[in-house]
């Protein structure tokens, strides 16, 4: 054995025991799934070749669907006095609710936030590398990353794994030397510059309210209660948002935090706005000023009845 060892035959495989070989293949395949530790744009990919192409064969063979059902609201728009983003916190896997305190938009750095609808795993893990990569250019450069940059590099990242599953839809505002920017990009690879974006799949009601009151003059009052009401809206005809309405401001001095609002509080102060307007008619079904007058209304017939039911 001492010779062995001195002329290093021991080291070959066919010398090594059993038990030698399986964990050191146990370590190679440890190594192989978690290869995103040192370099966190290589995920393990389907163990065959083009999974872009072969994947969805052969989940049509299996039988097997992989495409979950999720939802979602999230919403931002500029105006002459910033970015303003607002999302809800519900978490759904089909009709499952999982979370109702999901922070959907993600602080990137001191002037950059980024927003989550999709696969919930994705964005969060490729909002995590983005951040990541933010704080490593401002160490490297000496200066922040522009939105256009960080927008890329989603973009890039999205293009390269198109067709593997990956499902994601963000938005990215932020303020660099150019003014304030805001950006969506999907998994699809689609990077796109606009001034309102709504995404998720309450966004058509959130897109009517914006549709109705967005106007480029707003003040800052206006846009924080268009905001809330457009998530409000989507989170109470939209079965898959809700929660907690979380509410961002952007301008050239950085992000701000102006709010996080329970949907059933603002449903509530919405409602009495509408009383105060004189339209108690058009409450919606579920408010609890409608539920009061609908007992009152009940109680008062139930009493007609009975009085009607004694004089016949």
């Amino acid at each position: 054995m001492a010779l062995e060892a001195i002329s290093g035959v021991n080291k070959l495989p066919f010398m090594k025991r059993f038990d030698e070989l399986q964990k050191e293949w146990d370590l190679h395949q440890i190594q192989i799934a978690t290869s995103n530790f040192t370099n966190p744009y290589s995920l393990m990919a389907p163990p065959f070749e083009n999974p872009a192409e072969n994947l969805p064969k052969i989940l049509e063979h299996c039988k097997v669907r992989m495409e979950c059902d999720h939802g979602t609201t999230t919403l931002g728009f500029k105006y002459q006095g910033g970015i303003v983003l607002c999302a809800d916190s519900r978490a759904t896997s089909g009709e499952y609710i999982g979370s109702q305190t999901m922070k959907k938009i993600v602080e990137l750095n001191s002037y950059m936030l980024g927003t989550l609808a999709g696969g919930a795993a994705d964005c969060v893990y490729w909002d995590r590398v983005l951040a990541r990569e933010c704080r490593l250019h401002e160490l490297r450069y000496k200066r922040r990353i522009t939105v256009d940059a960080a927008a890329r590099m989603m973009c890039n990242i999205s293009t390269q794994y198109k067709g593997m599953g990956l499902v994601m839809g963000m938005m990215l505002a932020g303020c660099d030397d150019e003014g304030c920017k805001l950006i969506y990009v999907d998994s699809d690879g689609m990077r796109s510059h606009g001034s309102v974006f709504s995404v998720g799949s309450g966004s058509p009601y959130a897109l009517g309210v914006l549709d109705t009151g967005y106007r480029w003059d707003l003040t800052t009052d206006e846009a924080f209660d268009l905001a809330r009401r457009a998530i409000y809206h989507a989170t109470s005809k939209d079965a898959y948002s809700g929660g907690i309405v979380r509410l961002y401001h952007i301008n050239d001095k950085g992000w701000k935090n102006i709010c996080n609002t329970d949907c059933n509080d603002l449903h509530d102060q919405f409602c009495k706005e509408s009383m105060k307007n004189g339209s108690n008619s058009n409450l919606p079904c579920t408010s609890r000023t409608w539920v009061e007058q609908k007992l009152q209304q009940n109680e008062v017939q139930a009493q007609v009845a009975a009085v009607t039911t004694e004089i016949s």
